[in-house]
């Protein structure tokens, strides 16, 4: 199944899901960035995948944005998006455009912590328990139906930093699972509030 990844920086799930590709039965038209120095960029490159940068400051709008992303895209006569550490916010346009089409992967426990800094926001609220979610994208920001969690217990030890690695790993694990599932066409959304796996509402 063809797909575009939309990423703002590192890239770390973008490694993964590329290394991945094969055997979750995917390919990779084109890694959309953000941020010109997004180092996930460098790594779309190494393996030889298209990559556009889209500025935001050259457009008037988070709509005229989007627009262009949606040009770029369609372009592509893809399937599948999926946001990789992709920090904007999409516009309702863009996710109506593409409804049930977007997988989003999020670092805390939905509905636990939507939004950024996650982890420290975990660690200062004394949560014993913390980790990922992925859901499909709706116009609710990280309020879409959600597919997959999984956990980390956060240690008394553990700071910003060192709960993001617990986290991540885990999101390197499982982000490619679920994609799997979507390229497989087991994943449907069925409303925004409703997704199924195998024809059984999640």
């Amino acid at each position: 199944m063809k797909a575009v990844i939309l990423i703002s920086g590192n890239g770390s799930n973008l490694q993964t899901i590329i290394e991945n590709a094969d055997r979750i039965d995917l390919q990779i038209s084109c890694v959309i960035s953000n941020n010109k120095n997004a180092f996930g960029l460098k790594r779309a490159k190494s393996s030889k995948i298209q990559t556009y940068i889209i500025e935001p400051e050259l457009f008037n709008s988070k709509e005229a944005f989007d627009k262009e992303l949606i040009s770029i895209i369609d372009r592509q006569e893809v399937e599948l998006l999926i946001l990789a550490g992709y920090m904007r916010i999409l516009t309702p346009l863009f996710v109506s455009h593409y409804f049930g089409k977007i997988l989003n992967i999020h670092p805390s426990l939905l509905p636990k912590f939507p939004g950024l800094n996650t982890h420290q926001r975990a660690i200062d609220a004394s949560e014993k328990v913390h980790g990922v979610s992925i859901h499909f994208v709706t116009k609710e920001l990280d309020g879409g139906p959600l597919i997959y969690q999984d956990s980390v217990i956060i240690d008394n030890s553990d700071t910003e930093k060192t709960l993001s690695m617990k986290v991540l790993k885990k999101e390197h694990v499982i982000y490619s699972k679920v994609i799997h599932w979507y390229t497989q066409r087991r994943l449907n959304l069925i409303d925004d509030k409703t997704a199924t796996l195998d024809g059984k509402i999640i």
